[in-house]
């Protein structure tokens, strides 16, 4: 198996390699010993943290607050992926050391920390991230030290950078997909929206309204957000009971879910009988939710940790290996798995750490050993990929019940959401 860019030049080792770890032989003139032109001053024109043997990354995520339910996992799968291509013979023929700081769920942080990864420790790239609100925080950095962002989480779009590789999925993939799945498949006619209040909720639900107003002509009986953090919802779930609509359309993220899925059922609201479509719980957050309090919700993502691929078998028996076995995997922490193997490929694509050079070599980068399976990066920096539904079981993952044929191309910025 290999990967290549449009113009067909090989750049992945083998499955074993990529997804189990393991310490394979290299693959000749990639990921052996940095040969003479891949020495430090010809691959680092611009002074990042590169040496003949080593180059440094940042990984920045929350690691406390409310948003570490999230977030931990997106730290694990970047750490695995670093492991798994230093174990292959790095990038480039160089070991990835990375240095790792806590967002704290905390947006002006996620900005400070960005700063003194890109200006202090000239890291040559960051994997980090999880809500808009912390990568609006970082943009603006990034953009003006000119450092590179790989953003794992699944986002309402409108929005396209030189300095990020999106590789969780934008609005038109996953939002508007997922509303035409459950107006289909289960004929809802009246939906109730309701968010966590920052940006991503806000905006996806905006771009929703439209969605369904607009385009299915459909009715939206009730709209409200709350705080990061909150846990006090039955007033909202007293609305809804009152409203009955045929849909609730969730975009409540971090602790909060915990709460509030338990509160819906101790309110007697069975997701079996009312249909439930959420983009923001993934199997991080149902192990702190259970399985019990959401069975029978939907979920629209394109991974699931319970896909049936080699790939991603092989991708979970190392996560757990190195995690334990309780553990789980959900979208965004397949997605922030990705981000260190783009990286490699791009590298390698661009016989350059220098951020101007990556950025130019990433439209076509293949990635087809990912564990959702074949991605492709877009000329606008976000991933094509497979938009999936899945059925939220007790055990606490997901059953797949459906997955678009082929890949959907990214559309940061649909006509008529704006």
């Amino acid at each position: 198996m290999t990967v290549r860019d449009d113009n067909g030049g090989r750049f992945s080792p083998t499955r074993r390699q990529v997804l189990a770890g393991m310490a394979a032989l290299p693959a000749a003139g990639l990921l052996g010993k940095a040969s003479p032109g891949w020495t430090a001053e010809a691959v680092n024109t611009t002074g990042l943290a590169v040496t003949d043997s080593t180059v440094k990354v940042g990984i920045l995520h929350s690691v406390t607050g409310t948003m570490a339910i999230s977030e931990t996992g997106s730290v694990q799968a970047e750490k695995l992926a670093i492991e798994q291509i230093n174990a292959a013979g790095g990038v480039l023929g160089r070991k990835i050391e990375f240095i790792q700081e806590d967002g704290a769920s905390d947006w002006p942080t996620f900005a400070e920390k960005s700063r003194k990864l890109l200006v202090n420790d000239k890291v040559a790239c960051v994997f980090g991230c999880w809500t808009s609100a912390s990568r609006k925080a970082v943009l603006p950095v990034f953009e003006q030290y000119n450092g590179m962002l790989y953003y794992p989480t699944f986002y309402e779009g409108l929005e396209q950078s030189k300095n990020v590789i999106y590789t969780g999925q934008e609005a038109t993939q996953q939002i508007i997909a997922g509303l035409d799945w459950v107006q289909k498949e289960k004929g809802a006619k009246t939906f109730y929206l309701l968010g966590s209040d920052y940006i991503w909720p806000r905006t996806s639900n905006k771009i929703a309204r439209k969605h369904i107003e607009n385009f299915l002509k459909l009715k939206v009986v009730g709209e409200e957000y709350f705080p990061l953090g909150h846990t006090q919802f039955n007033s909202v779930i007293n609305k809804i009971k009152l409203t009955k609509p045929d849909v609730i359309y969730a975009i409540i993220v971090g602790g909060s879910n915990v709460a509030f899925y338990k509160q819906l059922k101790a309110a007697g609201i069975d997701l079996k009988k009312q249909t439930l479509m959420t983009i923001s719980v993934t199997e991080d957050e149902i192990l702190g939710i259970g399985g019990e309090n959401i069975d029978g919700a939907f979920a629209c993502m394109k991974y699931f940790q319970s896909l049936d691929n080699a790939n991603n078998k092989a991708f979970v028996s190392a996560f757990k290996k190195m995690w334990g076995d309780k553990i789980v995997i959900g979208d965004v922490t397949q997605a922030a798995y990705l981000g260190p193997w783009l990286w490699k490929l791009t590298v390698e694509k661009a016989g350059s750490f220098d951020i101007d050079k990556i950025a130019a070599a990433s439209p076509g980068i293949e990635f087809k050993d990912a564990p959702e399976g074949y991605v492709k990066v877009h000329e606008n920096h976000h991933l094509w990929s497979k938009t999936r539904v899945g059925k939220a079981k007790l055990d606490g993952q997901y059953e797949v019940i459906y997955e678009t044929a082929d890949l959907m191309q990214p559309d940061p910025f649909p006509k008529g959401y704006q």
